[in-house]
């Protein structure tokens, strides 16, 4: 399938900025099941590409001097293939225990670790099946609630009120995971608003899964309890949204900040 994707940022600030710098991790990954057809990211200001630490096609934006606005064009065709059984051909030659490491947003509290232990079964190890069950018994635990969280929540506060979004549910997913020592890391990217009932931008997973026929990454969508599909386009992998966030950054003055972000994804 190609989705056709627009991710527009603005940020209005109440008094002139006289410098931001920010991470812009809004370029699609290059996997096998995932090519760009085409893909531009325009904004002003002065753009720097890298990889990151996570295999991420990267950006540094520089703006100097007084702004009031800042406006960020991400857009693109992207040509995805749904990977068989949800299993992702990895080309990170690093190992995946880097990604059992408990981070703010992941940290296992006493009613995480209670919730991983009922419903992982076993240290180290687990079947998709299993892991598409904590998904679901996570979808159950933790009700989908647009604006019931913000960015800086942790997967405690969403266990803790029984609400909260894709981001809150990758989180807790990941967290449960650490607990019993399974890698697992986070995914930033888009999915097809026609094969859901959530927004085009979206949160999910993928997991170290040890089946009888394959050892390596799944990539489930936790929200929705699924393996992820041809719906589903990756723009970043890390440990969690902080990592993994599509735009993130600093600035100096500005006062007051307003943010919007619009994204519109279609299958062509």
């Amino acid at each position: 399938m190609q989705l056709l994707i627009q991710h527009q940022t603005t940020y209005q600030y109440s008094q002139p900025s006289t410098y931001t710098i920010q991470q812009l991790r809004l370029t699609p990954r290059i996997e096998a099941h995932q090519q760009m057809i085409h893909w531009e990211v325009k904004t002003a200001g002065h753009k720097t590409a890298f990889i990151d630490a996570y295999g991420n096609q990267s950006h540094t934006l520089t703006i100097t001097g007084p702004h009031s606005t800042i406006s960020i064009l991400a857009h693109g065709v992207v040509d995805v293939r749904t990977p068989v059984g949800g299993r992702i051909v990895d080309s990170e030659n690093f190992s995946p225990l880097v990604f059992t490491v408990p981070t703010r947003l992941t940290a296992a509290t006493s009613a995480i670790s209670d919730f991983a232990l009922r419903h992982l079964p076993r240290d180290r190890v687990a079947t998709t099946v299993e892991l598409l069950q904590l998904a679901s018994n996570i979808q159950m635990a933790v009700a989908y609630r647009s604006g019931s969280t913000i960015v800086t929540s942790t997967a405690d506060d969403a266990l803790s009120m029984g609400l909260g979004v894709c981001q809150d549910h990758a989180h807790l997913f990941l967290a449960c995971c650490h607990v019993r020592g399974i890698p697992a890391r986070y995914v930033s990217g888009y999915i097809d608003p026609e094969t859901s009932d959530h927004a085009d931008s979206h949160a999910w997973v993928d997991v170290w899964a040890q089946d009888n026929d394959y050892h390596g990454w799944v990539s489930i969508d936790v929200t929705h309890a699924c393996l992820m599909t041809e719906a589903y386009c990756r723009l970043a992998i890390g440990r969690d949204y902080d990592s993994a966030a599509p735009v993130r950054g600093v600035r100096r003055g500005g006062g007051n900040e307003t943010l919007e972000v619009s994204v519109h994804v279609t299958p062509r």
